[in-house]
């Protein structure tokens, strides 16, 4: 007999949500993101099991990109599956988003922020999902050789066409977030939400202004990376696992990223996250959602209990104002 999936009845019980900010749409305050686990060399079974967990505990968002594997697209059909055979009676209660901009097929038109590249990008996107359309679609990076007006005006496009409900922008500085905003202001689009790099080890957006802008033009930010490829983790502390991101797959996280300097603040920092009840990866996804500028957290898995354990921190983003200083004094200005 088919194993058929029924969500929990108690999923909205402890999860929180958030406005995106000044939409009318809100995200969990932990998201599932699919950039690593959800490829085509990837455990099926294993993605089916973390996106049931997720659901069951509160996060209704699924986040994608055209490129998030390995291979490219594979994420994106896995999704896609797993939506067919579990998710098709929960649809309307989940935010599904996926993003264009990076390298996806070869020659002139398979990146960056071309009205072609995005329009061909988004029909891919939605026939590997199997969805008529998405909730948010993200352009997924800057693109200096294209203006601004052509990269917005294809979001506008998508959004009009019914193959997206809201647009998205992802690692967009201040200059360009703000200039996306009053574009898509003009087209009577709704640009509601960035997503950026934030971790404790990564203050980009506070150093460039974005966090502050995003907030104070009314759009939502998304954090990914909290966890630093793992660093914040309690991981390595012990030394390099075997079956670790480092290990595995060094594009992202390498060895020489593990510096004793670094080393040290971690082990300070797990040191401040065992007296506060929680581990060092709660911690860090808590410190994202300290305040209202964050909407969501989005962290990675690869196994169910990992969902668990980061869910829980959604009842704990409160600090004293003498740990943010001690987190700031251990780590300096966090970058990393």
């Amino acid at each position: 007999m088919a194993d058929v999936y029924v969500a929990s009845d108690r999923r909205y019980e402890t999860m929180k949500y958030n406005r995106v900010g000044r939409s009318g749409l809100k995200f969990p305050a932990v998201s599932l993101g699919f950039w690593h686990n959800f490829g085509s060399k990837d455990n099926y079974d294993t993605m089916k099991a973390m996106c049931r967990t997720a659901f069951d505990l509160g996060i209704t968002q699924f986040d994608l990109a055209n490129n998030y594997g390995p291979v490219y697209g594979s994420a994106e059909e896995n999704l896609g599956r797993i939506l067919r055979e579990d998710f098709v009676p929960y649809r309307d209660e989940l935010v599904i988003t996926t993003k264009a901009g990076y390298d996806m097929w070869p020659g002139p038109y398979g990146d960056w922020g071309s009205k072609k590249y995005l329009t061909a990008s988004i029909d891919q996107s939605l026939k590997r999902l199997g969805l008529p359309y998405v909730d948010i679609f993200y352009h997924h990076r800057m693109d200096p050789g294209t203006p601004l007006e052509e990269t917005m005006e294809a979001l506008a496009s998508i959004v009009r066409s019914g193959k997206a409900l809201y647009a998205g922008i992802s690692n967009y500085n201040e200059e360009y977030t703000l200039r996306a905003k009053a574009i898509m202001d003009e087209l009577h689009c709704p640009l509601i939400v960035n997503q950026r790099r934030y971790s404790i080890f990564d203050r980009g957006i506070e150093e460039d202004g974005v966090k502050t802008c995003c907030k104070e033009a009314g759009l939502g930010i998304i954090a990914f990376s909290p966890l630093a490829q793992g660093l914040l983790t309690d991981k390595y502390l012990q030394g390099i696992p075997a079956d670790s991101r480092i290990a595995r797959d060094g594009r992202f996280l390498r060895a020489d990223d593990l510096t004793e300097e670094r080393l040290n603040q971690i082990r300070a920092l797990n040191e401040l996250a065992q007296r506060r009840g929680q581990t060092l990866a709660q911690m860090a996804l808590s410190w994202i959602l300290k305040d209202d500028e964050v909407c969501s957290v989005l962290i990675g898995a690869s196994h169910t209990e990992q969902i668990t354990e980061n869910v829980s921190i959604t009842a704990r983003v409160d600090f004293t104002a003498e740990e943010l200083r001690r987190i700031d004094e251990i780590c300096g200005k966090g970058l990393m």
